[in-house]
């Protein structure tokens, strides 16, 4: 059963890894109830669809499918829940592991984060010096939420 454990942070300063040229990502939501989140995405020339249970600690199922690009730029122009999601991504190696920086643009302009997927939530890491605080168990920094309440509306961040 495929699962997904990863930890998320915020990034403190932008390192060299803004050299890099990254991927542009595009995404929107057909559901987003706690139990469950349908998600559609482009990544680039590909299109996918993806379903994720409910997050337990750092671990939730995860299910994705690889669609045509022409119907998820359909699902995301006339069915995903609004704004969507765009994000420049980049992966940067550190001690062994591959983090996931997004880069938001658009409503959740400013909001930078990096992730860290792990084969166990006990496993031990080494963190960059440009992560700053954990935020993996605060549901503002879910995507998905994201839509519901973006980044450039908190009053506090």
């Amino acid at each position: 059963m495929p699962k997904e454990i990863e930890r998320k942070f915020l990034v403190q300063k932008a390192p060299a890894w803004t050299s890099l040229p990254g991927t542009q990502y595009r995404q929107g939501y057909l559901n987003t109830t706690k139990e469950r989140i349908v998600r559609v995405r482009t990544i680039g020339d590909q299109g996918y669809l993806t379903v994720k249970g409910l997050t337990v600690g750092a671990t939730r199922l995860e299910f994705e499918y690889e669609i045509p690009l022409a119907d998820a730029d359909t699902m995301l122009d006339d069915l995903c829940e609004r704004p969507l999601i765009e994000k420049r991504r980049y992966k940067v190696e550190h001690d062994g592991l591959i983090w996931e920086i997004d880069e938001f643009f658009g409503e959740n302009d400013g909001l930078i984060v990096a992730e860290v997927e792990l084969e166990s939530e006990e496993q031990s890491f080494e963190k960059p010096p440009w992560i700053g605080e954990e935020v993996t168990g605060d549901p503002r920094y879910f995507n998905s939420n994201l839509v519901q309440h973006p980044y450039t509306e908190w009053e506090t961040k």
